[in-house]
């Protein structure tokens, strides 16, 4: 038992460390025949003011075999455990054989089942948290050989002049942030338009593609704004959350689709596509199914349903597995010009599609770097009350990679593939005899 647990608990380490503060909406969870030791619910950021309430019903404990015995209720309970104290418990759960995570003195107490009455719905809170920090809640059962059956209704939200406020303490800023990046996305939207609309005759249907995606995006933001202001105030979306996640589906899908046409010179170089970059659409536009399923499943379930890990994994490999293979069009697309610069005499145009594409790339491997490792460092290090600033950090990114990439392909009759200075020819033949543009 010591052993099961201490290996459990080093496992929720890894766990936590992946984890931001959950959106602590009102929700009620059903446990059904569940065996597990410890079940993780939520993660939190309490303010001083921090309060969690807990409805537990329908509650049956079970030996699945009679050498068990009769399982002991004040060894079922849940509890707070801030990531500070993970380690000081697992070093506990070494020491001592018959451990259980209910008597450590680094957790925060909350009840045992011993503490319900026999009521058909035992309500047990609101419990104060006294000590600010980013807890997690968690439920034990350190009956080995038990089944546990309960429906948990959960209620957690910091006071704020006695009003309830249900996004973590880091997350509250989160309906005003997404709002004024909608907002900013809005304005571009327009500028785009307009632009489009004064170069007419240069409009391509990868730039009506390119307005779609950032019509997407400002709606993507705006109902995530809706959603996390209702959660604040409510406890609930309302509804937002499945605006949300349907619009971040068209968006993200849109987004890599883009990338991948524009890698590929589709309707500006060329009126089709070869049939390995159609291989690569079809690659990535299922993947997104997959991942935006995935990430429904992790943003509107929790790590209480036992496959709630393997959904992670599922969205961190598609998501790799995405960003790797919309850089191929790009790569193919450059090492194509530099071939066609030998042989079709137009020095200048290869030059500066070349440096164009090069420069894309760079921009592409800049943004996915940056919101794949440098946000999730953010995310990581960052005081659990400044978790928005990874958000901000995103969010920043996302605009600035829109801005660059926008203006690099923007509708223009002289621009960088139409240069065709002759006075130039022999400095750009010159260039491409170079190795520069080798990735």
């Amino acid at each position: 038992m010591a052993r099961t647990a201490e290996m459990l608990l080093l496992a929720l380490v890894m766990l936590l460390s992946l984890m931001a503060a959950s959106v602590a909406e009102i929700k009620t969870l059903q446990i059904t025949s569940d065996s597990r030791p410890m079940i993780l619910f939520e993660k939190f950021g309490f303010t001083h003011t921090g309060q969690v309430s807990l409805a537990v019903s329908g509650v049956a404990v079970e030996a699945t075999s009679t050498a068990a015995g009769t399982p002991i209720r004040s060894r079922i309970g849940f509890f707070l455990l801030s990531d500070e104290s993970l380690l000081q418990v697992v070093q506990e759960s070494a020491q001592n054989p018959n451990f259980c995570v209910l008597d450590s003195e680094f957790t925060i107490h909350l009840f045992t089942f011993q503490d319900l009455s026999n009521d058909p719905v035992s309500f047990n809170g609101p419990h104060p948290v006294k000590i600010p920090n980013e807890y997690s809640l968690y439920f034990a059962n350190c009956n080995p050989e038990t089944l546990v059956t309960m429906s948990v209704r959960t209620e957690i939200y910091n006071l704020d002049d006695r009003v309830k406020d249900y996004l973590s303490a880091g997350q509250t800023q989160l309906p005003s942030l997404f709002f004024l990046f909608s907002i900013a996305y809005f304005v571009f939207l327009g500028i785009w338009i307009y632009y489009c609309y004064k170069n007419k005759r240069s409009v391509h249907r990868i730039h009506l593609l390119m307005t779609a995606l950032v019509l997407m995006k400002a709606l993507n933001l705006l109902f995530a704004a809706e959603d996390k202001h209702y959660v604040k105030v409510t406890g609930t979306p309302h509804g937002w959350d499945v605006l949300f996640y349907i619009f971040q589906f068209i968006r993200v899908t849109l987004l890599f689709t883009v990338i991948v046409l524009i890698g590929t010179g589709w309707s500006f170089l060329k009126p089709f596509l070869q049939e390995k970059e159609k291989k690569v659409l079809m690659i990535v536009i299922p993947l997104q199914v997959l991942a935006n399923v995935a990430s429904a499943v992790i943003g509107e379930t929790g790590p209480f349903i036992k496959d709630w890990f393997t959904w992670q994994q599922v969205f961190l490999l598609v998501d790799i597995i995405c960003c790797c293979a919309i850089l191929f069009p790009i790569v193919w697309s450059i090492r194509s010009l530099r071939e066609t610069s030998k042989t079709d005499g137009k020095a200048a145009r290869n030059l500066a599609k070349l440096t164009l594409f090069r420069q894309f790339y760079v921009v592409v491997i800049g943004y996915l770097y940056f919101t794949r490792i440098v946000v999730f460092a953010l995310r990581t290090i960052a005081a659990y009350k400044y978790q928005w600033v990874s958000n901000a950090a995103e969010e920043i990114a996302s605009l600035a990679f829109y801005l660059v990439m926008f203006y690099m392909f923007r509708p223009v009759e002289k621009n960088e593939y139409f240069v065709l200075d002759e006075e130039e020819e022999e400095v750009a033949l010159a260039a491409l005899r170079d190795e520069e543009f080798e990735l």
